[in-house]
């Protein structure tokens, strides 16, 4: 196997999960081993698991890389994430709530890896805080897809023991086998609400006190809605009416959500599945379109967390080396940048200048043309009136000592623009040579 195990992750009922590092590449990955019976065979979660995920590509949607099929034990290879929402929760919440910028960053990201299975028909049937995965960037991943089921239309007939308890819809509490991705939406209001108060919003120990914790909640539904459930679903049968409970506010329930959170969460927490919102109408709701959705709040030891997966010496030495150097790049070019903004201003600046000169060397000229028409004219009436001679001899006169004054004036602007240039090409050198002394 091109696989080595590090350390054990956690094991389950069906397979045990290690953290690896492959031989070819240094990446870390996480495998899961399943270990297969004689006599079974390959397990039909695992089965269906691999025909699902090699499907679903998204980057809120853990990835499969691999798979390796022995006659004693199936690998899965997936990405590797440094924990799950629960743990993270415990370890970087206040008593298991988190911060209000970071449940609406996962939520969203939550609602696009569902939006996505959905679209591709499949459902996921498993939505908990121990099935979404966490890695070091802050990026959530669904995971775990081996109750997923691909659905079509017309609707399949499912099994009704599927989702943890405290996250089951309460129209699979009531029997419902023909439910569809409305399933998926009411976990993931239960899980919204979670991370902002710490703790499971509806906690039941079987299947009766789970709905009865739900309608402590949400209402006892009317007979209306109840008939209604009851269409859509005809193998629902009650053996005795649902005790009657008032609806609960859901500010006074999770005080800490903004009133953009908790109209979401009304709209995911309906008791009648129809009246749910789609992972695309939740994604378009006003809690996360009215502002901006900033990355989640990363303590600081998820970094120190991550420690054990340092890469061999050599392999980090080169890492480092290419991070060194591509940020020595970008520092050049942005340093490159800046100089051809500031080239691009000074022309632009000395453009400007030498426009404002043309036009006021137009403007003199015009008067000199001007001036010299009058002084023709003065000349010929002081052909003939005598007395104008010596008006037009001072008239000359000033001609000439203006003319005398714009030709200074232009030879010193233009050894102004000479000084100037020299002055940048001095500029350029020295930067081209501060550039190129260490390369």
């Amino acid at each position: 196997m091109n696989y080595v195990q590090l350390e054990k992750l956690g094991e389950g009922t069906y397979a045990t999960v290690y953290k690896g590092r492959s031989r070819t590449t240094s990446e870390i990955v996480a495998l899961k081993e399943i270990h297969l019976d004689a006599e079974e065979g390959t397990p039909s979660t695992a089965i269906r698991e691999i025909s699902l995920m090699k499907e679903l590509k998204h980057v809120n949607i853990v990835r499969l890389h691999d798979v390796i099929h022995t006659e004693s034990k199936l690998v899965l290879i997936f990405e590797f994430c440094e924990q799950d929402l629960k743990r993270y929760m415990d370890t970087h919440g206040d008593r298991g709530a988190l911060p209000l910028n970071t449940v609406k960053n996962f939520t969203f990201q939550l609602l696009q890896g569902i939006s996505f299975c959905h679209a591709n028909r499949v459902l996921h049937r498993d939505l908990k805080p121990q099935n979404l995965l966490i890695n070091r960037r802050g990026e959530l991943k669904i995971g775990d897809f081996g109750l997923a089921r691909a659905f079509g239309v017309p609707v399949n007939t499912f099994s009704n023991e599927v989702v943890t308890l405290w996250y089951r819809a309460p129209d699979v509490l009531l029997g419902s086998r023909t439910y569809s991705t409305s399933i998926d939406i009411w976990s993931v209001g239960c899980i919204f609400a979670e991370m902002i108060t710490g703790y499971p919003l509806f906690r039941g120990r079987d299947n009766n006190d789970q709905l009865v914790q739900i309608m402590k909640i949400v209402g006892t539904p009317s007979d209306a809605t109840l008939q209604q459930i009851k269409m859509n679903s005809p193998e629902i049968t009650l053996k005795q009416p649902l005790s009657k409970h008032p609806k609960q506010p859901l500010h006074a329930i999770v005080p800490k959500a903004p009133r953009d959170a908790i109209a979401l969460l009304e709209h995911l927490l309906q008791f009648e599945p129809n009246r749910r919102y789609t992972a695309i109408d939740a994604l378009g709701h006003p809690y996360f379109t009215s502002g901006p959705i900033t990355p989640a709040t990363l303590s600081p030891s998820v970094s120190s967390s991550t420690a054990s997966l340092a890469l061999p010496p050599r392999v980090a030495a080169r890492a480092s080396q290419a991070s060194a150097a591509v940020q020595a790049q970008q520092a050049q070019q942005a340093q490159a940048q800046a100089q051809a903004q500031a080239q691009a201003q000074a022309q632009a600046a000395q453009a400007a200048q030498a426009q404002q000169h043309a036009r006021q060397q137009q403007q003199q000229q015009q008067q000199q043309y001007m001036m010299m028409a009058q002084q023709a004219a003065a000349q010929q009436q002081a052909y003939y009136d005598p007395n104008m001679q010596a008006q037009v001899a001072a008239a000359q006169a000033q001609v000439a000592a203006q003319a005398q004054a714009q030709a200074q004036a232009a030879a010193q602007m233009q050894m102004q623009q000479q000084q100037q240039q020299q002055q940048q090409q001095q500029q350029q050198q020295q930067q081209f040579y501060q550039q190129h002394q260490y390369q």
